[in-house]
């Protein structure tokens, strides 16, 4: 197998936490396996998370315009110098793992501050095709690049189940995963998720980093995400789902491609187990690919280790 080049993007403050350690375990699992790593660790690295327009030696005289000025600048290469460096490290990588504890339901803010800043009109988005069509949702110029997350969640895993108080983690991670990694065209993989992160006995470890380098060992190979593509077929002119998918069906799961498609629902409710069992819960089996949740009393989600 080919080694990838691998961009490991990592957001806490804390080198000697349960992410720091994992961290550690997956760079060197990459290197094992023939893959070349580079690290963005962005607290080290003193990350400016804000957007402003020295970003694009905007003049200050000029109402700033973000997109705008972002496209002309990247065009130009005259995007600020941290801004260029971590582009070219995307254009060096065939995958972005994206590393970071879950505080209030979503990223920390240095690490949103970096897509921010990072992924500018021109090249996450505001990309056309030769025909005109805006290229996104599984078209762009990151195209044939892969993107995982790998997550601490203070919450043990049945609150963040089908059911749980703290929402589904595929639907608290839609925003990343569909909607920054997909739009701008990469595949993405099912998240590798630590659940009841701040309650981690230390003979419980090796297990969680066993489990990562498991997920790590597939990186070239595992199946993405199936979500819809803007440009397959499944949108009207709209961009609203067909009628005729998954009709009478709302919400985030009607933009992945299966197994809610209708065919696939009818295929599945001839099957004898499937007329005695009750309905499945409508997201993705990303939580089969994490740990076992740890027997403790519930903690906030909003925090991770």
């Amino acid at each position: 197998m080919v080694g990838m080049n691998v961009l490991w993007i990592f957001a806490h403050p804390e080198q000697r936490s349960l992410g720091g350690a994992l961290r550690d375990e997956g760079l060197r699992a990459l290197r094992e396996a023939g893959h070349d790593h580079r690290l963005s660790d962005l607290y080290a690295m003193r990350w400016n998370p804000v957007v402003d327009g020295a970003d694009f030696r905007h003049d200050e005289g000029e109402r700033l315009i973000v997109g705008a000025a972002s496209h002309r600048a990247y065009d130009a290469g005259t995007l600020s110098e941290d801004i260029r460096a971590e582009q070219e490290k995307i254009a060096w990588a065939d995958a972005l793992i994206v590393q970071f504890p879950l505080w209030w339901y979503g990223m920390p803010a240095i690490l949103k501050g970096w897509f921010d800043r990072v992924f500018v009109k021109g090249l996450a988005y505001g990309v056309r095709g030769p025909d005109g069509r805006t290229l996104r949702y599984g078209d762009g110029k990151l195209a044939g690049k892969r993107a995982m997350v790998v997550l601490t969640a203070g919450a043990p895993e049945a609150t963040m189940g089908p059911r749980g108080v703290n929402g589904e983690i595929d639907d608290l991670l839609f925003p990343l995963q569909h909607g920054t990694f997909w739009y701008s065209g990469m595949s993405v993989l099912p998240p590798y998720v630590v659940y009841g992160a701040d309650r981690v006995p230390a003979e419980a470890y090796e297990a969680h980093a066993a489990a990562l380098r498991k997920r790590l060992a597939a990186l070239p190979t595992e199946e993405p995400i199936p979500f819809r593509r803007q440009n397959g077929g499944d949108y009207d002119e709209r961009l609203v789902l067909r009628p005729d998918l998954l009709p009478g069906r709302t919400g985030l799961s009607v933009h992945y491609a299966h197994p809610h498609d209708e065919a696939t629902q009818e295929a599945l409710t001839d099957t004898p187990a499937a007329q005695e069992a009750p309905a499945a819960p409508p997201d993705t089996p990303a939580a089969q690919h994490s740990p076992a949740a740890q027997d403790a009393p519930a903690a906030p989600a909003a925090r991770g280790a």
